[in-house]
C-alpha cells in the first residue's frame, strides 16, 4: 500500500482541517512546518491580490467586448450577445472568488493580530513590549488601509455587475440594430463604471504589494 510521506500527510491534514473550518487546528499543523500566521497572512494577501488582477482582466475583457459591439459595423448580434453573456458569468464568478479571498485574508489577519497582542503580555522587558506594541499598531493600521481598498473595489463590483446584467438581458430581448442604437448611451455609462472599477482594483493591488513588503 502506498503511503504519503509524513510531510505530505501533514499538508493533506492541514487542507482537510481548513476546509472543515478548524482554523486553530489548521494553524497548529502549519506551525509544525515552521509556517507561522505571519507567513499565512502574506500568502493570503498575495492570493487576494492575484484574484484582483485576474478579475480585473475579466472586466477589462468585457469592456473590450462592449466597445467592439458599439464601435464596429456589421456586428453579429447573436454571437456578440452570447459572448457578452459569457463575459458576465465570468465576471460574476471572478467577483465571488475575489470576495472569498478577502474574507480568508481578514480571518488570518484577525487571528495574527490577536495572537500578537496576547504574546506582548509575555514580555518582562518593557522596551521589547513597547516596541512590539508599536509594530503591531503600525501593521494593523497598514492592514486596515489595504482591507479598506479591497473592500471598496469589492463594493463597486456589484453595481457594475447589475448594470452589465441588465444590459445583456436587454440585448437578449432586442437583438436588432435599433436596440444597439438605443443602448449606446447606456453602454457608455457601463464602460465608465468598469473603467472606474479597474482603477480601484489596480489601487488595491498596489496596496497589497506594499503591505506584503511590510511583512518582510
Amino acid at each position: 500500500m502506498n503511503r504519503l510521506p509524513p510531510r505530505a500527510a501533514l499538508f493533506a491534514l492541514a487542507a482537510v482541517l481548513l476546509l472543515a473550518g478548524c482554523q486553530s487546528a489548521y494553524y497548529g499543523v502549519m506551525e509544525k512546518f515552521g509556517v507561522e500566521k505571519r507567513d499565512l497572512l502574506r500568502k493570503a494577501v498575495a492570493l487576494a491580490r492575484d484574484e484582483q488582477k485576474e478579475t480585473g482582466k475579466e472586466f477589462q475583457d468585457a469592456l473590450a467586448r462592449l466597445q467592439s459591439l458599439y464601435g464596429g459595423t456589421g456586428t453579429d448580434l447573436e454571437k456578440t450577445y452570447s459572448r457578452l453573456k459569457s463575459d458576465l458569468e465570468t465576471c460574476r464568478g471572478g467577483a465571488d472568488d475575489a470576495r472569498k479571498r478577502i474574507r480568508e485574508m481578514d480571518r488570518v489577519a484577525e487571528d495574527l493580530f490577536a495572537e500578537w497582542n496576547s504574546e506582548i503580555a509575555q514580555f518582562t522587558n518593557p522596551t521589547f513590549a513597547s516596541d512590539s506594541r508599536r509594530k503591531l499598531s503600525d501593521t494593523r493600521a497598514k492592514y486596515q488601509q489595504l482591507a479598506g481598498s479591497l473592500r471598496s473595489a469589492e463594493a463597486t463590483m456589484e453595481p457594475v455587475l447589475k448594470s452589465f446584467q441588465e444590459h445583456v438581458l436587454y440585448l437578449k430581448h432586442n437583438l436588432n440594430a435599433a436596440a444597439i442604437g438605443s443602448l449606446r448611451g447606456e453602454a457608455t455609462r457601463i464602460e465608465t463604471q468598469i473603467q472606474d472599477l479597474i482603477r480601484q482594483m489596480n489601487g488595491s493591488i498596489q496596496e497589497a504589494d506594499s503591505f506584503i513588503k511590510t511583512l518582510g
